[in-house]
């Protein structure tokens, strides 16, 4: 029985845990390049696109289909970037917990 108050104790300290890295993610911003650094977008710690840079240079009608495809670049770029951190992040909350290899809490 004292593993289980245990356990429950772990869960409520992670769910505390949890409630703070949701609020440090919102407030994070992660960037993302494209095309040398020519387009660049930033995201916010949740995935959420706020920001698009675009280079001048780029801002011509026969360049349309390479702007897009870097912007998804870009994009890509920033969210492998928040999942990194979030991962990261992660690790860091459920060290103290019985978690099964590979499971993933996100």
């Amino acid at each position: 029985m004292a593993d289980f108050l245990g356990m429950m104790k772990q869960a409520a300290q992670l769910q505390s845990k949890m409630q703070a890295l949701q609020e440090e993610l919102d407030a994070t911003t992660v960037d993302g390049a494209a095309g040398g650094g020519i387009v660049s977008v930033t995201l916010n710690g949740k995935g959420d696109l706020k920001s698009v840079a675009i280079d001048p240079s780029l801002c011509k009608p026969e360049e349309k289909e390479i702007l897009e495809d870097l912007l998804v670049a870009a994009h890509a770029d920033a969210k492998r970037k928040v999942e990194t951190l979030m991962q990261d992040k992660m690790q860091g909350l459920a060290g103290g917990l019985p978690l099964p290899p590979g499971l993933k809490l996100f």
